[in-house]
């Protein structure tokens, strides 16, 4: 975590109204990491917090929506999916200059690298294995029960989904991408028929999206809800494989290339055929598609977090800089999985 600038005074007397038992003065420290929303570690008296607020500047539309995190985080505190506790949201802009919600801190294990080289080779093949029970947990949940059912439109959700990051995409671009063109061509030609699955989906659901305990295997928090809505469960599944297409390190965050079975890491196969034994399904059709559009949604994402750099609205300039230049990358590998599975 880095120091960062926050107005502390201002969200203490904010939270001393609306949050029972907060005591202040908060010292702030920003968790370095994280693209789209600025978020802060806040260590107080009456215990530790996390800050998460939306990004100053203008902003695309429907971009950065906290109050949806805060929502649907609240929404499923009794469900089988594991989220921190919720606090409160502040909608007043003029308290800290935009829009923030407050939650506990979860102290747990987050990997960067999905090879887990810190852990052992039984801890590996039981996280990965951890990970695909709350995936199918998300797409199990009951909309209705948690009070979800307005959360998004349901059906035809990749058609939604497609001309939505096409236009997110327009509005941020900054030039012209040759793979990225050919991608949008195929995935705005080929988007399969609406098969009638509806689940809350995470939107973004990868390994370092999660927190795990100290001393076991178990995911106990799942972070960065932005995303989140109600659509079509293979989506976040294709998320998963897209992300262990990528280069392992700092930049890919993948598994391309790496000797998975040595590892204890699953076979992109073996953990479609556990999601699908934990849902009930007999497989997936189309798997190619749901992944190139993963890698569709993910470079326009990331093209505009390489705008809001340019523009000078970044968390992180530089790494939005450095993230930015990948929109090229993810756009080949999803022409890849619209070719070849």
């Amino acid at each position: 975590m880095v120091a960062a600038v926050l107005d502390t005074a201002a969200v203490d007397r904010w939270l001393g109204s609306n949050v029972p038992g907060f005591r202040g003065p908060s010292r702030a420290e920003k968790f370095a990491g994280g693209q789209s929303n600025p978020t802060f570690r806040l260590s107080a008296p009456s215990g530790e917090y996390v800050l998460r607020r939306k990004p100053p500047g203008e902003l695309l539309k429907s971009a950065h929506a906290v109050d949806r995190e805060f929502r649907v985080q609240r929404a499923l505190a009794n469900t089988d999916v594991p989220v921190s506790t919720m606090h409160a949201l502040c909608e007043d802009d003029g308290v800290i200059g935009s829009m923030f919600y407050v939650m506990d801190f979860v102290a747990g294990r987050n990997f960067d690298d999905p090879r887990l080289t810190d852990v052992s080779l039984d801890e590996r093949t039981a996280i990965y294995d951890d990970m695909n029970r709350v995936v199918a947990a998300i797409h199990s949940v009951d909309i209705d029960a948690v009070g979800l059912s307005d959360f998004g439109r349901a059906g035809n959700y990749y058609r939604r989904q497609i001309d939505r990051w096409i236009k997110q995409y327009r509005a941020s671009e900054t030039e012209t991408i040759a793979e990225m063109e050919e991608l949008i061509a195929y995935v705005d030609g080929d988007a399969p028929y609406d098969d009638g699955r509806v689940s809350l989906v995470h939107g973004d659901f990868r390994m370092d999206n999660l927190l795990f305990a100290i001393d076991a295997p178990r995911c106990i928090a799942v972070l960065d809800w932005e995303l989140s809505t109600i659509g079509h469960p293979f989506a976040d599944l294709a998320a998963i494989l897209m992300q262990w297409r990528m280069p392992p390190g700092r930049q890919g965050r993948g598994l391309e290339g790496v000797d998975r079975a040595s590892l204890g890491l699953p076979s992109d196969d073996a953990f479609v055929d556990a999601y699908c034994a934990r849902t009930g399904l007999s497989g997936i059709d189309k798997l190619n598609f749901y992944v190139a559009f993963t890698f569709f949604r993910m470079a326009a994402i990331i093209q505009g977090v390489k705008k809001r750099g340019l523009d000078g609205n970044a968390s992180n300039p530089e790494r939005a800089a450095e993230i930015g230049a990948l929109v090229p990358v993810y756009a080949r590998k999803g022409i890849e999985a619209a070719r070849h599975g």
